[in-house]
């Protein structure tokens, strides 16, 4: 019975008989398609945006910050604290950092601000976040080539274009922290620091190129006024995922006046909003699925229409009416079945095209990327595979059901 249940519903879909059955056909599985594919390329062009925002977040940002309580951003006894940090389990690196703004200009009357990381020198093992590694010109050492400076300094790439501050250029930064008070003129007289551009770094990142500098992590302790001190301690983890975990497990183990900060908490609000757009996106493309339910459902009630003469003599020569439901699920099935394996098929391959040849840029000011990143995850074809097939079946239960109502002898009748 099942093997002519299956005969039944091929030829049903062939349309030997009627060319428009065989045309709505192609439409409804055209529409499985479509709805599939776009489906597929949202939720991977969501899940390239986390990806990639998370990478690029991680380049100058730690796993966890760890700093202190107190009017002042400054850490007096981080050595000790750096000791218990680096003998905990799950650390791979920590060091001190530093971290503050100035006012960057070079040799204009134009200034603008600018943050101003100081990191260690030995970046080798040791190295907490990427940034080292994302150097286009120069290297952590900082050499000069000019004695009248106060050491060498490396630019975001987009802050070394608009100052043509290219290496060899000699900069000027206002440091606040460095800023004395004058009694005779009864004002605060910014100190001005003089460095040579050493170098520029690339992220990809927007905000990372367009308004960060590196200073050596001495120099940056001067340049903030904090002398011995540091802002914190970086932390680099074995599991990034663990940020969370780990930075509640610090405090509890060095107590007050430490605070931890992970990274997931620090950047929560974007990746919530991101999470929010992909659910709100993949409902709005699940329409489209959706639509081409009712183009399966439209089908196969012609299909009845045509064939419910048919119909009603193969129920006269005793075929169940089990049997003729299972002629129009299994139409259904395979519309369904045929439209998403080509809309899985044309997703993927659209979603690694975008991927690889960036076909399609946006704004790196807003979302801190030059292009639209692709990142299909095996979960996610799996979840719309299984809602394609699911929504195709539930499409064909009402004109199924219909079929297998039909009375044999007024379906005979039937014209």
């Amino acid at each position: 019975m099942n093997a002519l249940a299956w005969r039944i519903a091929t030829r049903y879909l062939r349309g030997r008989r009627s060319a428009g059955v065989s045309f709505l056909t192609l439409i409804a599985a055209g529409g499985v398609t479509v709805g599939v594919m776009a489906l597929l390329i949202v939720l991977g062009a969501m899940n390239g945006l986390q990806r990639h925002l998370r990478e690029r977040i991680l380049v100058a940002t730690p796993h966890v910050r760890l700093l202190e309580f107190g009017p002042g951003l400054r850490m007096d006894g981080w050595r000790i604290a750096l000791d218990r940090v680096r003998a905990m389990d799950g650390v791979v690196a920590a060091a001190p950092f530093v971290l503050t703004q100035g006012l960057l200009s070079a040799g204009a009357d134009f200034h603008e601000g600018v943050m101003v990381i100081g990191l260690s020198r030995d970046t080798g093992s040791a190295s907490v976040t990427s940034l080292p590694q994302h150097l286009v010109r120069g290297t952590m050492e900082f050499e000069t080539t000019r004695d009248d400076v106060d050491g060498g300094i490396i630019l975001g790439r987009r802050v070394a274009e608009r100052f043509s501050a290219f290496p060899g250029t000699v900069v000027s930064v206002i440091s606040p922290g460095g800023s004395r008070f004058n009694a005779s003129l009864g004002a605060f007289i910014p100190r001005f620091w003089t460095f040579e551009s050493t170098g520029y770094f690339e992220t990809g990142m927007y905000e990372y190129d367009n308004g960060y500098t590196v200073l050596p992590l001495e120099v940056a302790q001067r340049f903030a006024g904090l002398g011995d001190a540091v802002t914190g301690l970086e932390i680099r983890l074995e599991d990034p995922g663990q940020a969370v975990a780990f930075a509640t497990r610090l405090e509890e183990e060095l107590q007050y006046p430490y605070r931890a900060l992970d990274w997931q908490t620090q950047n929560s609000q974007l990746f919530a909003a991101l999470r929010l757009e992909k659910l709100v996106f993949a409902l709005v493309v699940l329409l489209i699925v959706i639509v081409a339910a009712f183009n399966i459902v439209s089908m196969l009630t012609m299909v009845v229409t045509f064939k419910t003469k048919e119909i009603g003599i193969l129920r006269a020569m005793g075929f169940p009416a089990a049997g003729v439901r299972r002629v129009f699920q299994l139409q259904g099935l395979v519309i369904g079945g045929v439209g998403t394996m080509l809309g899985l098929a044309l997703g993927i391959g659209v979603s690694q095209a975008l991927d690889r040849w960036q076909l399609i840029p946006i704004d790196p000011s807003v979302y801190f990327i030059d292009h639209l990143p692709i990142d299909t995850a095996p979960l996610d074809v799996v979840l719309v595979a299984a809602a394609s097939l699911v929504i195709a079946l539930v499409a064909t239960l009402r004109p199924a059901q219909r079929a297998a109502d039909l009375v044999p002898v007024e379906a005979i009748r039937h014209e």
